[in-house]
């Protein structure tokens, strides 16, 4: 089920968010955490029921395997593994067993074939959630592993399909705690304000960007120079808005519950360094990558050779965590090595560059870098990157104006104005505090403007991290 679908907003969320305070208010808590699991598979196999099964047996195994630590059956230098290997294989064989058959084939000219395996949703945000959780259970800091908690730990449906990756540390105690119950009318509100700017995201910007990205613009972006920036730029702004807007409607509505779950992006498009760049985009996947894969492999606190190596393994694996294929791996390893040009830029120099040439660099860098999703092979980037640079003439500004202002004027508009929780939320003593007359203000007129939208156009449109 969709955020920006009608029977989400009308009838799924309301009615799960009655009936969670209804039973929260009238029964032992357990009621409303067994009807939250309960919605939260509904909304999970309401796209595609088959998957359902995958990811029952995902948390079951899991789930299994960290008992059988916690009470000693189960020793953690088996437990863990065991637990990767699971978790890992389940990935492997969905996500990339058609890709590694289609790459040992085209390499080696033979005839294999691998029927082709159905993408379950979300199977790369519940197996990293997972994975993080066995590697604490064996570091000792899980005590209590209750298995209706642990359920909704993983499955609760605001971040359940596209993130952010919550930590059990900061969603557990939440859900244990019985004022979460509790009708919260701030909440409510903030949540609602936070949920509509998200919708207005992705429905007015990230869509109508998608347009021009991805329609003749992006087809024919080898034609000129004009097209191809404005397919460039339109995409940079398509992904941006799709997925912080996701987010932005996943903590809000999680906010509706009274449950906190953690900011995923903080004005990435204002950071002037790469390394900046990654602190405010897709923030739970860098934690992620810092905590259970770079640290592991030894971090920074080693040789700076090594130290490069491992920033590389794991941009290359976290691209290859985005997608199956060439082009993700491709689009990870330039991140990689412009992390550690960043680095070593930092050692070689004490000054740093204004912010404003930072800004500049980074920013081309990220534009022309997500070439790399839009383009299905190394020839399609060659085309852009050739066209981006003039090589088939400037083009008619005439055709393309309007678009690339507007785009133009986005990149503007990101740069410089606060981001969605700065807007619903105020800093009182450095604790958000909600602000009804900034955070209202307008919310009606946009949710209006979304429906209308949605209504007369029809459109309704998958998030671009819907099946990842």
């Amino acid at each position: 089920m969709l955020f920006n679908s009608l029977e989400f907003l009308f009838i799924f969320f309301p009615t799960v968010l009655a009936g969670y305070f209804i039973l929260g208010r009238y029964f032992p808590n357990t009621y409303a955490k067994l009807w939250l699991i309960g919605a939260s598979l509904f909304f999970y196999g309401y796209w595609n029921i088959t998957y359902l099964p995958v990811i029952i047996i995902s948390v079951l195994a899991n789930y299994l395997i960290a008992t059988a630590q916690s009470q000693k059956k189960l020793s953690p230098k088996v437990g863990l593994p065991c637990a990767i290997l699971f978790n890992l294989g389940l990935l492997g064989y969905y996500k990339y067993a058609n890709f590694i058959v289609d790459t040992y084939t085209s390499l080696f000219s033979v005839s294999w074939q691998l029927e082709t395996i159905e993408l379950p949703l979300a199977i790369s945000f519940f197996t990293f959630q997972q994975i993080a959780y066995q590697v604490d259970m064996k570091q000792g800091k899980i005590t209590d592993n209750n298995f209706i908690d642990y359920c909704l730990f993983v499955l609760f449906f605001p971040q359940l399909i596209a993130g952010p990756i919550v930590h059990h540390a900061g969603i557990l105690p939440q859900f244990k705690k019985s004022l979460s119950r509790v009708i919260k009318l701030e909440n409510i509100a903030a949540g609602t304000t936070l949920f509509i700017i998200g919708l207005f995201k992705k429905v007015v910007l990230a869509d109508t960007f998608k347009l021009w990205a991805t329609g003749d613009y992006a087809l024919h972006a080898t034609r000129s120079f004009l097209d191809a920036w404005l397919a460039i730029l339109a995409y940079t702004m398509q992904v941006y808005f799709d997925f912080s807007g996701y987010s932005d409607m996943a903590i809000g509505a999680a906010l509706c519950f009274n449950i906190v779950i953690p900011i995923n992006f903080f004005s990435p498009y204002k950071a002037a360094s790469i390394q900046d760049f990654w602190r405010r985009w897709h923030i739970t996947l860098s934690v992620w990558l810092r905590d259970y894969l770079f640290i592991p492999l030894g971090g920074s606190r080693c040789s700076p050779p090594r130290a490069y190596g491992n920033i590389l393994i794991t941009f290359l694996l976290g691209g290859l965590w985005h997608g199956a294929g060439w082009m993700f791996i491709f689009w990870g390893g330039l991140h990689g090595a412009a992390l550690c040009i960043n680095r070593f830029w930092a050692r070689l120099n004490s000054a740093r560059l204004p912010v404003w040439l930072g800004w500049i660099i980074t920013f081309t860098f990220l534009c022309l870098s997500g070439v790399a999703f839009i383009a299905s092979d190394m020839q399609g980037v060659f085309n852009i990157y050739s066209a981006a640079l003039g090589s088939n003439g400037i083009g008619r500004w005439v055709h393309v104006r309007h678009e690339l202002l507007i785009c133009l004027a986005t990149v503007v508009l990101v740069c410089t104005m606060p981001n969605s929780t700065q807007i619903v939320f105020a800093k009182k003593d450095d604790t958000p505090v909600f602000t009804y007359g900034r955070a209202i203000a307008g919310s009606v007129a946009v949710f209006f403007t979304c429906m209308l939208i949605i209504w007369m156009e029809n459109r309704v449109s998958e998030f671009f991290y819907f099946q990842f």
